[in-house]
């Protein structure tokens, strides 16, 4: 069932997380009142698809608020909601140059004297979007009588990565199956698309890639290319274009191509041959994503051509029809380097200048992958004369998959907000990205999707805000987790400050929790090898060496940390000269990233006057506590919530709970058999012994092919 009809049955329904931020749930009587005083009816010349979607969501939110529908008319009567662009009312009273082909504005006016609210834009889409910013503060509780809004998108393409396979599994996700039917599509397109459509929609998300980074070749077959077109028609009115990754040897495995080799004519011909195939299904096809040379994957290198090689001959076959081309930075593909956290930079930098002007490279926001916390990649600023598009994982790959309550909206903050000082101080990565600190005008931002077939999409309805979290602060980087958390808590829950307060504080702090119990004071990849669930920082015996955790902390008897100052790897001097010498001293690197870059003895004191090895311990009592401490707030907030969410949500801590406490106990035993130190007064023991952490094996855990 979709949310349409959900939210315009008659009948009381589960309260399942189908419905996301889109609940449109029943108003109390003064915030209904006020709804329906400006939504009396909805004006809205012109009858594009893009345009019904936005009027038909007015409809069917102002409805499930307020319990009436308005109707549309054709001249706004007072209370109305009119939504207009300058081609429609060439007299608008507001100015839209600003606002570009996505940008809305919302103001409160008057039109033959009669109060109406204007969503102005430059196009549907921009109206469409107005319309989602307009609901947003109907449903959060927002005063609704002197509205004077601007906004437009401070990135141009905002994309999820669905890392899908055609074989209905989903890599690192953890809400079930794929949500696309490849085997029924094209006929049969469900309603479940439209409603992911109307999600991304309302969030601000402009594009979506539907298949994994590892590639199939036969996603670029003509019954692949036309199940694609299927999609893209649901999308198209939302204003989501659709993207394919592909795969290096896709001429080889489909045509038999003696080589893949970019520099080939024949090469080239083919991709540009396939690219004018997928453009007569597709008009609006958005480009390809690739990754190439990584984990296995081929590339452009096994020819001896570089990354900029591969990425312009495909930029060359879609640049004809408007096409872009996304090229991953994630690369570590050399035998045994000496820092697994330099490779990107190393391969990436000396090709600066050289990507076509079609091309963004894409980088993960941390050199090493996606881990609960990485100082951000120096990659960002290193490249001025090259578009960089950041990578976010929405997936919870090493931050408790599924079932842990961490909220990624501070770990977004955190690295938007960081200073890369390439032009000096107020560098930021945003800047970076979003094409101000450089002047280029193509800027991107993409997350690796959490979406599943799971009736709550993403495996748990906290969850749901990391895709909330990830669109919002995609088309605004200035906005602060806390803000979106609380829009996205009204809108899931309730308005109520009884729930919206405790919730968001909840959410504030429990992904500096999880790096407490897994990753303090700057440690990283120490999770179990494979599936990365749980901790394993006594795995050693994988082949190269950076698959193993015992890289990352090089714990022994003297110390623990990774020595990437001068003395090191000396990945520290990728990095702007300014950061490299704040941090290439202890004393002067931020505590939360002090093993990152140093290998420091267990008696190292911390700014606290503790020592490294007792304020490891602490930190993970810290995380530990904190879950319990959401445990108890949530089990508070019982009286005001439905009972399938707040029972699901109970349910997941208990587990987080539990798994805080594995974390953190097989951490210590693994650290305390390396330093033969005693834990820190007052800390206790861990449950078991090493050898029975070790022994935990769990082969069937999902997300893992």
């Amino acid at each position: 069932m979709s949310i349409a009809c959900l939210a315009l049955s008659s009948g009381v329904h589960a309260e399942d997380g189908y419905d996301l931020w889109l609940r449109y749930a029943r108003a109390d009587a003064a915030r209904a009142e006020a709804i329906s005083r400006h939504a009396t009816a909805i004006v809205a010349p012109g009858d594009s698809a893009t345009l019904k979607a936005a009027t038909g969501e007015l409809q069917r939110a102002v409805a499930g608020m307020t319990g009436v529908k308005p109707a549309l008319a054709a001249a706004p009567p007072a209370g109305a909601l009119w939504l207009a662009t300058p081609t429609t009312t060439p007299t608008l009273p507001v100015h839209t140059q600003a606002l570009g082909n996505e940008g809305y504005a919302i103001r409160s006016t008057r039109v033959n004297g009669q109060p109406v609210t204007l969503i102005a834009a430059n196009s549907d889409i921009g109206l469409l979007h107005g319309a989602c910013h307009w609901l947003r503060l109907a449903q959060t509780g927002a005063n609704l009588d002197s509205l004077d809004i601007m906004s437009a998108p401070k990135i141009g393409l905002r994309l999820l990565n669905h890392w899908d396979n055609l074989n209905g599994t989903v890599e690192r996700g953890y809400a079930g199956q794929s949500i696309w039917d490849w085997w029924r599509l094209p006929d049969y397109k469900g309603p479940r698309y439209t409603d992911y459509a109307r999600a991304n929609a309302s969030i601000g998300i402009n594009g979506t890639v539907l298949n994994n980074v590892n590639a199939k070749a036969d996603s670029l077959t003509a019954p692949y290319i036309a199940k694609a077109a299927a999609l893209a028609d649901v999308f198209r009115p939302y204003g989501i274009k659709v993207y394919l990754s592909v795969k290096w040897t896709a001429p080889m495995e489909l045509d038999g191509l003696k080589t893949a080799d970019p520099l080939d004519p024949q090469v080239a011909a083919w991709w540009k041959a396939k690219a004018d195939e997928i453009y007569r299904a597709i008009p609006d096809f958005g480009g390809f994503l690739v990754k190439a040379n990584s984990e296995g994957q081929p590339g452009p290198q096994d020819y001896k051509r570089t990354h900029a090689d591969g990425a312009n001959m495909l930029a060359s076959a879609v640049k004809p029809h408007g096409g872009i081309v996304m090229w991953r930075a994630f690369v570590y593909a050399h035998d045994n380097p000496d820092d697994r956290a330099k490779q990107a930079y190393s391969d990436f930098k000396p090709l600066d200048g050289q990507f076509a002007d079609n091309v963004l490279v894409q980088v993960k926001n941390g050199a090493i992958d996606f881990q609960p916390r990485e100082p951000f990649h120096p990659l960002f600023g290193a490249m001025p004369k090259t578009p960089l598009m950041m990578e976010f994982q929405i997936t919870k790959e090493y931050l408790g998959q599924s079932t842990h309550l961490t909220y990624l909206g501070p770990l977004f903050q955190e690295v938007l907000e960081a200073d890369t000082y390439a032009k000096g101080k107020g560098s930021t990565v945003a800047k970076v990205i979003d094409g101000s600190l450089d002047g280029h005008r193509l800027t991107g931002i993409a997350g690796v999707a959490n979406i599943g077939a799971d009736r709550d999409w993403s495996g748990s309805i906290f969850n749901q805000a990391d895709w909330y979290a990830f669109g919002r602060m995609a088309w605004d980087t200035g906005l602060s987790a806390d803000a979106v958390a609380r829009e996205w808590a009204a809108m899931t829950f309730s308005p109520d400050p009884r729930l919206v307060d405790p919730v968001v504080a909840m959410m504030m702090g429990s992904r500096e929790a999880a790096v407490d119990y897994m990753t303090p004071l700057g440690l990283a990849h120490v999770m179990a090898t494979g599936h990365h669930y749980g901790p394993g920082p006594w795995v050693s015996e994988l082949a190269r060496p950076e698959w193993n955790p015992v890289y990352y902390h090089k714990a022994d008897a003297r110390g623990i940390g990774f020595d990437r100052t001068k003395t090191g790897s000396d990945a520290i001097s990728q990095y702007a000269p300014e950061i490299a010498r704040r941090w290439a001293k202890p004393v002067t690197t931020p505590e939360r990233d002090l093993l990152w870059f140093h290998h420091l003895p267990w008696d190292y004191r911390l700014k606290s006057g503790e020592t490294l090895w007792d304020g490891m311990v602490h930190h993970y009592d810290r995380g530990v506590a904190y879950v319990a401490d959401m445990q108890r707030r949530w089990d508070s907030l019982r009286p005001l919530v439905d009972a399938e969410r707040f029972e699901q949500t109970q349910a997941f801590l208990r587990i987080q709970r539990r798994e805080a406490q594995w974390w953190r106990d097989a951490s210590i035993a693994y650290f305390e058999s390396v330093n033969g130190l005693p834990l820190p007064a007052g800390a206790a023991a861990p449950a078991h012994d090493l050898d029975w952490y070790k022994a935990l094996s769990f082969p069937y855990a999902p997300g893992h092919d």
